[in-house]
C-alpha cells in the first residue's frame, strides 16, 4: 500500500500554482473544500477570516474511520510567505523541484497539503481500513498562528495530532518547540528644531537606543534568545524626533524563561524613556507558548513504528520555531510536528525533492490507517 507518485506531484504543482500568502488563502481554501468534499468527507469552513481580517477560515474535514481507533488529527497551514505571487513548481531532472527564483516555491507548507491530500485519496480510492481521521488546514499561521488561534478545539474528537510544517529530512520530529514574546515598544517624546533648539526636545530615538544598549540580546542561554528586530522613527534630520518604535521578540523552551527575559525588556525602555522625560507605550503579545511532548507518548510511538515500516531514520528533535501544534498543545491535544519535505524555508531558494515528497506522503497514510 503506497501512494501514488505521479498524482503526488502533480498535485503538489497545481497547489504551488495558487496564489495563497497569508490572509489571502480564499483560492486555496476553496480548492481544498473542493478536494475533501470529492473525497467524501464532512468539510466546514469556520470564520477564522473574519475574525483576524483575512479572506478565508480555517478547513477542517472528518472521514469516518472504519476501525475502531481513536481519532488522528493532521493539520498543514494554507499560507505563504511573501514574495509568494505567480509561484510554479519546476522539476529538474535531478527530482528536485523548485520555484522560478523570483518567488518562494511555497513546499511550506503545501508539501504538507499535498501529503495529506493523497494519503486520504488513497484510503477512499482503495477502500483501506483506517480510524477516524480529522484534518485541519489553517490560515495565517505564517503570522504567528493567527487562523489556529481562532479555531474552536472543544469541537474536535482528536486528542492526539501531527502538524506537517518542519524542515529535515522525512522521519524527523519535533516534540518540544518554544515560547514566542513579541514586544513593541513606542517612545514619546517632544519633537524641536535641532539646529536652534534642540534642548527643547526629547530625543525617543536616542531613548530607544539608551534602552536596547542594556538590554540583553542575542542568546542568553542554550534555550533562550531576545531580539530587536526592527527600529523606526524620526520626520527629518533637521528634527528631534518625537517618536521611535522598536519591535522585537523573545524566544525560550522554557515560558517562565521568556517571560522573566520580556521582563527585563521591559523595564529597560521604562527606565530608558523616564530618565529622558519622555512616554512610553508597551505591548507584549504571547505569539506562542512552549510545549514538550513525552516521546514515550502514543503519539511520538506511533510515528517511530510507522517510520521503522518504511526504513526511515527517526529524529526527535527541539526546534525554535513555533507552528500550529503550540496552539493545539495550548488546548489540550498532545501532538508532534513532523518533517514535510521543505528545504530552505522563507527564500526564494527554496525547494523539495520527488522522493521525499513520496516519503512524507507514505508516511501520513500509514499514520492515518495505523491500527492503534
Amino acid at each position: 500500500m503506497m501512494t501514488n507518485q505521479v498524482r503526488l506531484i502533480d498535485e503538489f504543482t497545481k497547489l504551488v500554482a495558487i496564489d495563497s500568502p497569508s490572509f489571502h488563502e480564499r483560492q486555496m481554501g476553496d480548492y481544498v473544500k473542493s478536494r475533501l468534499t470529492d473525497l467524501g468527507l464532512l468539510v466546514i469552513e469556520d470564520a477564522a477570516g473574519e475574525l483576524i481580517g483575512g479572506d478565508c477560515g480555517n478547513i477542517y474535514g472528518f472521514l469516518n474511520g472504519n476501525i475502531d481507533r481513536k481519532p488522528l488529527l493532521f493539520c498543514a497551514h494554507l499560507d505563504t510567505v511573501e514574495p509568494a505571487r505567480g509561484k510554479q513548481a519546476v522539476l529538474g531532472g535531478d527530482g528536485v523541484i523548485r520555484s522560478k527564483g523570483n518567488t518562494v516555491l511555497g513546499a511550506d507548507d503545501l508539501s504538507g497539503v499535498a501529503a495529506i491530500l493523497e494519503a486520504l485519496t488513497v484510503i477512499v480510492e482503495k477502500n483501506v481500513p483506517h480510524g477516524p481521521v480529522e484534518v485541519l488546514f489553517t490560515v495565517a499561521e505564517e503570522a504567528y498562528c493567527k487562523g489556529s488561534a481562532v479555531f474552536e478545539f472543544a469541537k474536535l474528537a482528536s486528542d492526539e495530532a501531527y502538524v506537517l510544517d518542519l524542515q529535515g529530512p522525512v522521519g524527523t520530529a519535533a516534540y518540544m518547540a518554544p515560547s514566542i514574546l513579541a514586544f513593541t515598544a513606542a517612545i514619546k517624546g517632544k519633537a524641536a528644531h535641532a539646529g536652534f533648539a534642540p534642548q527643547k526636545g526629547i530625543h525617543a530615538i536616542a531613548a530607544a537606543a539608551d534602552a536596547i544598549a542594556m538590554m540583553p540580546m542575542g542568546r542568553i542561554d542554550e534555550e533562550t534568545t531576545v531580539n530587536v528586530g526592527t527600529i523606526t522613527g524620526g520626520l527629518a534630520s533637521n528634527i528631534v524626533p518625537d517618536r521611535c518604535v522598536v519591535k522585537g521578540e523573545v524566544r525560550s523552551l522554557s515560558h517562565d524563561k521568556a517571560a522573566k527575559q520580556a521582563a527585563l525588556v521591559r523595564r529597560q525602555f521604562e527606565r530608558a524613556a523616564s530618565a529622558a522625560g519622555a512616554g512610553l507605550d508597551f505591548e507584549l503579545m504571547t505569539a506562542s507558548e512552549a510545549y514538550e511532548t513525552p516521546l514515550d507518548h502514543p503519539v511520538a510511538r506511533r510515528f517511530e513504528a510507522a517510520c521503522n515500516a518504511l526504513g526511515l531514520p527517526v529524529s526527535f528533535i527541539k526546534t525554535f520555531g513555533g507552528s500550529d501544534n503550540n496552539v493545539l498543545a495550548q488546548n489540550g491535544i498532545t501532538g508532534i510536528v513532523l518533517a514535510n519535505a521543505m528545504r530552505n524555508i522563507h527564500s526564494c531558494e527554496e525547494f523539495t525533492t520527488v522522493e521525499e515528497l513520496s516519503r512524507i506522503a507514505d508516511l501520513i497514510l500509514l499514520l492515518m490507517t495505523a491500527e492503534r
